[in-house]
C-alpha cells in the first residue's frame, strides 16, 4: 500500500473517535474490518497514538491529532 493510502487510512480512524468523552474506544475487529484498518490501527499503536494495536483508546498525543484532524475536517467542509 502506497505511503499516502497509509495515511489517509490512519486518518479516516483518528476522524471515528469520538472527542466527546476519553471513555469512548474504537475496535478494529479482525474478523469485520479491512486489512487496511487493521494495519492502520497497528500503525497508531506504533506511533503511540492509541492505546491497544486494535484501537483501544486514545493516548494524550492521540488525542491532540485527533482533534486538531476533527477541527480541520469541520473547517474544510461544506456549511
Amino acid at each position: 500500500m502506497p505511503q499516502n493510502e497509509q495515511l489517509s487510512a490512519e486518518l479516516e480512524l483518528l476522524r471515528l473517535f469520538s472527542l466527546e468523552s476519553s471513555d469512548s474506544g474504537l475496535k478494529v475487529h479482525q474478523n469485520e474490518a479491512s486489512e487496511d484498518s487493521i494495519a492502520a490501527a497497528r500503525r497508531l499503536f506504533e506511533k503511540q497514538l492509541v492505546t491497544q494495536p486494535d484501537g483501544g483508546y486514545l493516548t494524550a498525543i492521540g488525542r491532540e491529532a485527533a482533534e486538531h484532524l476533527q477541527r480541520a475536517v469541520s473547517l474544510l467542509s461544506p456549511q
